[in-house]
């Protein structure tokens, strides 16, 4: 029988490959989005018509309930999330409902259409697993270096705590009900799919746009903070991994490398043949009021109980990801100058 996979975010970076990778693995695979009309949606544009979608709300309990009633998924995976750091100190109250309250709903509704009560423990065969997308941004300033399951959580940001309510009520379902209910604490992942909020992403088009001409200076915060960036592709193999496991737990994904801003902006510069000094201007007010400096993955769980093993490095992603602006920019910016001839 084909299995059901259900992918909360599947509009977003994570979403989008998770629903490629599962497709591949011969799965059917359903989104939950907010109405037909999402205006993310063009990120799974090209496999919509492989997919289904279900109307839900990760503030909404009832359309929760809903949507996991009518697609009777084997898997669900909640990628959705208010996922831009920095906004989470502009909407601490809205980010915590959204990624940690609505982390809550999604178990709540598998544990009702489940019929798991208070008392009640699942003995883990034919149930509904869940995935929980959990953060290195839990660990924030890290008590040791590098991060594994066990370290103690520190969030320097109002996503990173609420990204740590959603890991540890997971875990409490896991324990309470004995719902198959895991989470991947995910270090940073990019792609050229990353939102252009995002630091790497906003490298990646400044250095195409400069190098096309297009713009001259590149606005930049803390050049210094280090992070364990890898392909976004890669770790939703992992998450995939964690649901197949005989047992559920928790596990620290990531590359288990360490680069600083600076590093990227080097090597994304040195890619189109620019000096990166010449075009960044440091902007205070870009700094986080409370900035996360190291964090760096002891992935040891994972590649050994999963087999799971990152394929693309630091520098080949950011050189990915620049390949893939420069297209883009050029683009849009000679289909620009076609409207611009078109209007006269």
């Amino acid at each position: 029988m084909t299995r059901r996979a259900l992918i909360t975010g599947i509009t977003g970076q994570d979403g989008s490959y998770l629903a490629e990778h599962l497709l591949a693995e011969g799965y059917q695979v359903w989104g939950l989005i907010r109405g037909q009309a999402n205006p993310r949606k063009s990120r799974i544009s090209r496999l919509a018509s492989n997919l289904s979608f279900v109307d839900g709300d990760l503030m909404d309990q009832a359309s929760l309930v809903s949507a996991i009633d009518t697609v009777q998924p084997d898997e669900v995976y909640n990628l959705g999330a208010i996922s831009f750091v920095p906004m989470s100190w502009q909407q601490a109250e809205l980010v915590t409902e959204v990624n940690g309250m609505g982390v809550l709903r999604v178990l709540e509704a598998i544990r009702m259409v489940s019929g798991l009560g208070g008392s009640q423990r699942n003995d883990g065969h034919g149930q509904i697993r869940f995935y929980q997308a959990s953060s290195s941004e839990m660990f924030g300033k890290a008590a040791e270096t590098p991060q594994r399951e066990t370290t103690l959580f520190h969030p320097r940001s109002p996503y990173g705590a609420a990204k740590a309510y959603g890991h540890f009520i997971t875990r409490n379902y896991r324990e309470s009900f004995g719902m198959y209910a895991v989470s991947g604490m995910l270090f940073n992942h990019e792609s050229p799919r990353r939102g252009a909020e995002f630091v790497t992403r906003k490298i990646s088009l400044a250095a195409a746009g400069i190098k096309l001409g297009l713009q001259d200076k590149l606005r930049l915060g803390n050049l210094s903070a280090v992070r364990d960036w890898g392909f976004a592709g890669d770790y939703v193999r992992a998450m995939h991994l964690m649901l197949q496991a005989d047992e559920p737990d928790d596990y620290v994904v990531g590359s288990g490398a360490m680069h600083s801003v600076r590093d990227a902006v080097r090597i994304a510069f040195d890619h189109v043949g620019l000096d990166w000094q010449e075009h960044v201007v440091i902007d205070p007010e870009l700094v986080r009021p409370a900035e996360v400096e190291i964090l760096c993955a002891d992935s040891h769980r994972a590649r050994g109980r999963l087999g799971w093993r990152p394929t693309v490095d630091f520098p080949a992603l950011m050189r990915m990801m620049v390949d893939a602006d420069l297209e883009q920019v050029a683009r849009e910016h000679e289909y620009g100058d076609l409207l611009l001839a078109s209007s006269w």
